[in-house]
């Protein structure tokens, strides 16, 4: 996302868009996880092979040379909304088979946990612009452990 940081996108604009964003990918994961009532309980459990194979495939993709930064799309709350979803559409895989094995409380808690764990993103993420040297460890060490707690979320939903 070093376009954010290229381009002067207003804070607010950043801000609505991640709201926006994980809004959209909350609602499509809560519509998706409604299809499961479809599957014997029994069945529910296999969705967590999901993330456990979006975790391995992190783990054995090969880093791609010549890879340049993507073009910086324009400004406004829309294009910050996009990027959210573009690049959270893998949450998916995790969300829906974590709804669809969840009761409606437990949703509810967990979309109340992403609205405030958005702020928090947000804030960290303001926190880093201004201090480069805190920022670079984490951008180094950040796709090493996404796999690991994409596998970790798969093995909980399947042993549930």
């Amino acid at each position: 996302m070093a376009w954010f940081a290229a381009r002067r996108y207003r804070p607010r604009d950043i801000i609505l868009g991640q709201y926006a964003g994980i809004a959209a990918l909350f609602a499509a994961s809560v519509a998706a996880s409604l299809l499961a009532w479809v599957l014997p309980a029994t069945d529910l459990a296999w969705l967590g092979v999901v993330p456990i194979a979006l975790g391995a495939s992190r783990l054995l993709k090969k880093k791609t040379e010549g890879e340049g930064e993507a073009p910086m799309p324009p400004s406004g709350v829309l294009p910050v909304a996009a990027v959210t979803v573009a690049n959270g559409a893998d949450n998916l895989g995790v969300y829906i088979p974590l709804f669809a094995t969840s009761t409606p409380s437990a949703i509810a808690i967990m979309g109340v946990t992403f609205a405030a764990m958005t702020a928090l993103w947000c804030w960290a993420a303001r926190w880093l612009v201004h201090h480069p040297a805190a920022g670079a460890p984490i951008r180094r060490q950040g796709p090493r452990a996404v796999p690991y707690v994409l596998i970790g979320i798969g093995l909980w939903i399947l042993l549930r």
